[in-house]
């Protein structure tokens, strides 16, 4: 019986703590659809819909098959950050906000998006105001609201 109880619990507890994270998919993909692999070269370009695959149970988009080859050889490596939502607003607001997928930045092999729009550039104030200590409040910030409800 004890070896049934175990298991039981093992299921339960590996249930409960399988919930998805929320990832930022406005236009239906993550970054709007623009080319994650592309940013690593400092180039924001859109993806095409003829290149796309699924990670963690959301899609992306690639401007060519070369591209999208390289995610799938090692995705977690160009998923953004914080769920693709604004790194700033995860840092200073623990809030989850839409992105504009041309403002980027690569810091230390990762992928950070920033809302960009109405005069607003979190790109801008992310520099301006120590992007490595927002960073670091961010990755906290992040855990507390990555899930999806």
């Amino acid at each position: 019986m004890k070896p049934f109880l175990t298991i039981l619990f093992l299921v339960i507890i590996t249930t409960a703590s399988a919930q998805q994270v929320d990832y930022n998919t406005n236009k239906n993909f993550v970054a709007e659809g623009y080319d994650v692999t592309e940013y690593f070269n400092n180039k924001a370009v859109k993806g095409n819909s003829k290149f796309i695959a699924t990670h963690d149970k959301v899609g992306y988009k690639f401007a060519t098959q070369k591209n999208l080859e390289k995610f799938k050889k090692n995705p977690n490596k160009y998923v953004p950050q914080y769920g693709g939502y604004c790194a700033y607003a995860v840092a200073i607001n623990n809030e989850k906000v839409d992105i504009n997928p041309k403002t980027f930045e690569v810091r230390d092999g990762k992928l950070y998006l920033f809302y960009n729009s109405w005069g607003i550039n979190t790109l801008d104030k992310w520099l301006e105001e120590d992007a490595s200590k927002l960073q670091k409040k961010a990755d906290v910030n992040w855990q507390k609201i990555k899930i999806k409800k």
